[in-house]
Parts: structure tokens; C-alpha cells; sequence
């Protein structure tokens, strides 16, 4: 069988939404027609507020559609770490937000008649699938620390399908996230609330507040940045690195199969390795499926984007040997030094969350209600656990250190290196190498007709060298994660600005002349 690229949720048909013609004033600008956007618009309505969302490209067109789609309060950091670091009221209150979104979602979807497939599952932590399998006892532990926080947990000898100790926690749930974007955005847009698709916002000035894009203007009193890594917006130059030390983007890749129906029941499970595994069994008609995920890495720092596909493959079919594997993809996650999400203002009257890790779709959610309440002035149970100012490092001091070595050591490393090819006819269809022209190195790519386009090979953001990714077709940087298509557009931040195009001059295009070494007659 054929394997595609693209997630299951393509066919979703989304609503369109056409670029504002004039600019005005809103109560709340929000940016980026995401999870947590489009949740923080949908509150914000709901409160009373004027809101006008903009998105770069269309509604669900970022790392939203790359999801799959996991509704749980399980956070990827171990609940008895979360414990010890924070303490067990922190922990306990990191995952009753979890609790609250879920239930969010399953109220919107109800209320509003969004057909999103929203289902309620049990979900398995399991010990690892490779390696070692000591973790009873921990396992065990875990399960009694989760019950004495009053969450519906117990210790399990034997997980399904996979055979190995577990705990099982109820009444997780699962959706089509796509199919619930677009309900979400039918439910904002109208009523004095404004979805503008296609509006990049260009520019962003404090007083007064502004959004501009390509001529227009748009005021408000309050702004929400709901992109993936968040803009700097009006925070200055230094407390926006600061905080992008915090954030470390990591790639995720998924598959998806059919498998015999009624094989197992719908359910969601995964594993305490790191990177862990997850695995998502849904209901079909004539068969079910089965979305299989993990192998993640460092946003650019993988020298085969393709191997951890194959990895994923060749361990899903250890577990189901009768799968039949149709559809590959990846995205993109964003961890924090801590393991807690970053939500909260990065300065007066501005907004940002980011750093959900595995759970983006749960605490995009709970962003949404938190933006709305800080918009209001409420108190939030959440609002000093999040902060994005905390200090704090605690157990996350190592990790903060460690993570971020990779902005010096790519930037050095990458400069001193040498160039993937010597000349633009070294450039295969289908691939992407990074070119040495005129002293400058280039990023060259070349599609599948073998028209070339070429654009500088330095990050916008800090200045990396960015690396082609040939899973995906795209310019990654090592350093932060910003990711670029091969116009040179930007996919996924901390860059705000594409790469610059570069004109190749005719001889560039010709391969490098190799003088004659064979001796003479």
C-alpha cells in the first residue's frame, strides 16, 4: 500500500474567511487561528468582547493540523516529578487544567452542534517498549499518587496490546480536531467578532496598541499572540531572547494504519520511554485505525528526517503485525526547561502561551480560557503556576543549561563546516543542500519538475545556518527550531522574517570546473 504524506484530518473541509479590507478598532486582537486562538477568541466572545483573529495562511493551517489529537490530563513530565519539583498542590492543579479543558471541549462540541467525533476513552501510561521493564513499582507508585490527588487512577499488571504493567486512567477522551477548529471558528466569526484569514500581522506598535498588515491598521486594548513559538510583539529585544531560551522545539513524527476492526477497543495508550511512544486506536467502519507516534528529536538536528518514519513503522508493526500503514507526517512540539507550559503576559496588555509539549490540545484550550480571564481581570487558579516570568528553575536548571548549548554550538559549528554541495547541479529533484556562492552560502532546493529556488542559508532569527529537512520539504534552523518552506517563507517561529531570496548569478549554475591532473604525453 501507498504511503502519503498528510495527517487523516485533511479532508476536513474548513471554512474560509477573507482578508480584512479596512483596518478599525477591537477590544482584542488575537494572532494565529490555532488551538489556542481560535479557544481564546471563542472565550473572549462568550465574555462579551469585540475580538478580531488573524491568521497568517487559513484557519488550522499550522501545528494544530499535525496533531493527533490526544485528550488527556496526563502531562509528558511525570506526575511524581511534578510533585517533587513543584509540590503536590502544583501537580494536582497542572492536571485538573487539564480536567477543564477537556470538559470545555466536550461542552462547545455539545452546545454548538460540532460533529468532531468527540469520544471518551481509557487511556494507558506503560512501562517502555524497548528495554528495560523494572518499572513496576514506580508504576505503582504513580497510580497511588494520582488517587491520593483525587484523580480516577489505578496500577494495571498488564496493558492492552502491549503486555506490560501500566496505569489506567478513565475518562480521557479523543476528537477530529480539524472538524472542531472549524466549528470553533463558525461560533466566533459573526456577531461583531471578525475571523481575517490571509493577514500576516506585519508590525506591532504599543501606544497606541496596533496591529499593522500590508496597509491596514488595526487598534486594540488587549492583544493575544496564539502562534506556535510566540512573536516578540511589544516585548523589547532583550526580554524576547531571554524568554526563547526557554523554549525548546522538538520534532514529532506520526503514521497511520488500518487495522482489522474490533481488533481492540477505542482507547489511547503510551510509554514512559524518552522520546515516548503514543498510539491512538479509533473506530472505523469497514476497519479501524490506529495513529502511531513518537521519535522525536530536536527541531534540525536530525541528519535523516525519514529514519524515524521507518522506526515508527517497523515498531507499530511489532505491535500489530496486520497494520497496513498509509499516512506519515510530522510537527512539531515546544517543551520548557521546567516541563510547565509558558502562559501569562510578556508585557502590559499582551498575551502569549506556548510550551504544551504532548498536550496541545488540552492546554491550548485552557490558554483560551486564561486569556479570556486575564483579558477581564478574573482570577485564575492557574495564573501564577504558568507565569511566563517565573524564575524558579528548580529541578529544570540542568535542562536549561543543557538545551541551550545548541544555539552556540550550531552556530559555530555549521560556519566552520563545509558546504553540502559546490555547485546548484549537485542539487537532486526532490531535495535541498546548502550551496557556497560568492563567498555566501545558499540554501538550495530543487521540486520535483527540477526548477530551482534558492534563498539564503541564515536563520532570520539569530542568525544560524538553517538545514534542509527532506522529510518535509522544508529549511530547518538547529538553534530554535524556526522552520521555513523553500521560497523561504516562514512555517513555524521564533522567525518572524522569511529568508532572504538569493539570485544566482549564471555561473553559480554551472558545475565547479575540475582542472586536468592526468599526466602528459
Amino acid at each position: 500500500m501507498a504511503i502519503t504524506s498528510g495527517t487523516p484530518w485533511e479532508s476536513q473541509r474548513m471554512p474560509h474567511y477573507p482578508r480584512l479590507k479596512k483596518g478599525g478598532h477591537f477590544d482584542v486582537v488575537v494572532i494565529g487561528g490555532g488551538i489556542t486562538g481560535l479557544s481564546a477568541a471563542f472565550f473572549l466572545k462568550q465574555a462579551g468582547k469585540k475580538v478580531c483573529l488573524l491568521e497568517r495562511t487559513h484557519i488550522g493551517s499550522g501545528d494544530t493540523a499535525c496533531t493527533t489529537a490526544h485528550l488527556t490530563y496526563v502531562t509528558d513530565i511525570r506526575l511524581a516529578k511534578l510533585a517533587k519539583t513543584f509540590g503536590e498542590q502544583q501537580a494536582r492543579a497542572f492536571w485538573q487544567g487539564g480536567i477543564a479543558a477537556i470538559d470545555a471541549i466536550e461542552t462547545i462540541a455539545r452546545e454548538h452542534n460540532i460533529r468532531c467525533q468527540f469520544r471518551r476513552v481509557p487511556a494507558f501510561l506503560h512501562a517502555q517498549l524497548h528495554g528495560n521493564r523494572g518499572e513496576t513499582k514506580q508504576l505503582e507508585y504513580e497510580a497511588n499518587l494520582a488517587g491520593k490527588l483525587g484523580f480516577d487512577a489505578r496500577f494495571v499488571k498488564s496493558a492492552p496490546l502491549v503486555d506490560r504493567p501500566g496505569i489506567l486512567f478513565s475518562n480521557q477522551a479523543k476528537f477530529h480536531p480539524m472538524a472542531y477548529l472549524a466549528g470553533l471558528a463558525k461560533a466566533v466569526h459573526g456577531g461583531g467578532c471578525v475571523i481575517s484569514a490571509e493577514t500576516e500581522a506585519k508590525e506591532i506598535e504599543a501606544h497606541p496598541l496596533r496591529v499593522k498588515s500590508e496597509g491596514l491598521e488595526i487598534d486594540c486594548d488587549y492583544l493575544v499572540i496564539a502562534t506556535h513559538v510566540p512573536m516578540m510583539g511589544i516585548t523589547g529585544l532583550v526580554s524576547a531572547t531571554l524568554f526563547q531560551t526557554k523554549l525548546y522545539p522538538y520534532s514529532t513524527y506520526a503514521v497511520g494504519a488500518n487495522i482489522p476492526r474490533g481488533k481492540l477497543a477505542e482507547m489511547s495508550l503510551w510509554d514512559t520511554s524518552d522520546p515516548y511512544y503514543y498510539l491512538r486506536i479509533d473506530r472505523g467502519t469497514k476497519s479501524d485505525y490506529a495513529i502511531f507516534g513518537g521519535a522525536d528529536h530536536k527541531t534540525g538536528q536530525a541528519e535523516d528526517t525519514n529514519a524515524p518514519f521507518d522506526d515508527l513503522i517497523h515498531t507499530l508493526k511489532q505491535l500489530l503485525p496486520e497494520a497496513e500503514v498509509d499516512r506519515r507526517w510530522s510537527g512539531q512540539v515546544i517543551e520548557t526547561n521546567d516541563g510547565l507550559p509558558l502562559i501569562g503576559e510578556t508585557a502590559e496588555r499582551q498575551f502569549v502561551a506556548t510550551g504544551f509539549a504532548g498536550n496541545g490540545m488540552t492546554l491550548g484550550t485552557l490558554a483560551g480560557m486564561m486569556a479570556r480571564d486575564a483579558v477581564m481581570k478574573y482570577e485564575n487558579p492557574w495564573q501564577k503556576l504558568f507565569a511566563v516570568n517565573r524564575k524558579k528553575l528548580r529541578g529544570g536548571a540542568w535542562d536549561y543549561l543543557k538545551e541551550n548549548i545548541d544555539y552556540p554550538y550550531y552556530y559555530l559549528k555549521d560556519r566552520l563546516a563545509p558546504v553540502e554541495a559546490d555547485s546548484t547541479r549537485d542539487v537532486k529533484r526532490g531535495s535541498g543542500q546548502v550551496v557556497k556562492i560568492d563567498g555566501k552560502r545558499v540554501a538550495c532546493s530543487r521540486d520535483a519538475a527540477g526548477k530551482l529556488t534558492s534563498v539564503s542559508a541564515v536563520c532570520t532569527h539569530m542568525g544560524c545556518l538553517v538545514h534542509w529537512n527532506s522529510a518535509e520539504s522544508s529549511w530547518d534552523c538547529p538553534c530554535h527550531g524556526s522552520r521555513f518552506k523553500p521560497d523561504g517563507s516562514v512555517i513555524a517561529g521564533p522567525a518572524e522574517t522569511p529568508l532572504e531570496a538569493v539570485k544566482l548569478p549564471p555561473a553559480a549554475k554551472r558545475p565547479k570546473r575540475v582542472p586536468n591532473t592526468s599526466p602528459k604525453r
